[in-house]
């Protein structure tokens, strides 16, 4: 039996169970995926929780909030995307502890197979928490040339925008005054706040400013039809949702973990089909 799981706060309603339990059952592996909530959200309980899953022979697990930054911390080896991104997501177990973010490199290959090889362009982003800070740096392997940052917080968005800057990129945070000028400017919008969400529906930019663009992208998936996205669709914008980032995110650490190659065509429709996912935005 292959032992996954995910480690995280409120994860009660995670779809990784399913997605791990269907690429198990695809490539013929019996695979076991867990959830696990360490006591709080300290580093020491952590750190227990990822001693006790190695004691117990776990080849790999997920991360998710608050843990995905302390993380790193727990890893012998960090490859590229989590040391770009500044954090970790997927922890493959076997041997000593390696780091990887395959948020990073499951939104590259998201855009890639719904906008090909077009260049990303200037990019709004709204939301430079944990996700974003991935997306952000996932952006400029699609071809974005600059990142504009919003953000609720200034400081979280000015703190983004310094880390691509030092990394090499082009980027810089954006005052509410400015928004509706930067949108109306830029190539590419993205979501990666919670405001789309069941729990926290709306938009997280004005609908007016939707349309002079060529893409859209919204982290949120659950609904996979999002406000934001269905008015940028309806706008004819070219869309990558978050159901994507979900399936490629998964693909990317079940590789990981297993050195086994998934057809991530198959893997999509595959997940559609059995949840009985209707949405004219996943194909």
């Amino acid at each position: 039996m292959l032992k996954l799981g995910l480690i995280g706060q409120s994860i009660a309603q995670s779809r990784s169970p399913a997605l791990h339990g269907m690429l198990g059952e695809m490539h013929d592996l019996a695979v076991s995926y867990e959830l696990h909530e360490p006591a709080d959200a300290s580093e020491a309980a952590f750190a227990a929780t990822l001693k006790r899953l190695r004691e117990q022979g776990y080849r790999g697990v997920n991360v998710t909030f608050p843990y995905k930054q302390l993380a790193l911390g727990h890893a012998a080896e960090v490859y590229q995307g989590a040391r770009l991104v500044g954090s970790t997501n997927t922890l493959n177990l076997g041997g000593t502890v390696a780091a990887h973010n395959t948020d990073y490199s499951g939104f590259i290959r998201g855009y890639r197979g719904r906008v090909g090889e077009h260049a990303a362009g200037r990019v709004l982003l709204i939301g430079a928490g944990g996700v974003g800070r991935a997306v952000a740096f996932g952006l400029f392997e699609v071809g974005a040339t600059e990142v504009m940052i919003a953000d609720l917080n200034a400081n979280s968005a000015a703190s983004l925008a310094g880390a691509l800057n030092t990394a090499g990129f082009k980027a810089s945070s954006v005052a509410p005054e400015d928004l509706e000028a930067i949108a109306a400017s830029a190539d590419g919008l993205v979501n990666c706040t919670p405001v789309g969400h069941y729990k926290t529906p709306g938009l997280p930019i004005a609908a007016e400013l939707i349309g002079s663009q060529r893409w859209a992208f919204d982290a949120v998936y659950t609904p996979i039809d999002t406000e934001f996205l269905v008015a940028a669709h309806r706008q004819g914008l070219s869309i990558v949702s978050g159901f994507d980032l979900f399936i490629y995110q998964g693909i990317d650490a079940f590789e990981i973990f297993t050195g086994v190659r998934a057809d991530a065509a198959k893997v999509l429709q595959g997940f559609k089909q059995r949840f009985d996912l209707k949405s004219d935005l996943i194909g």
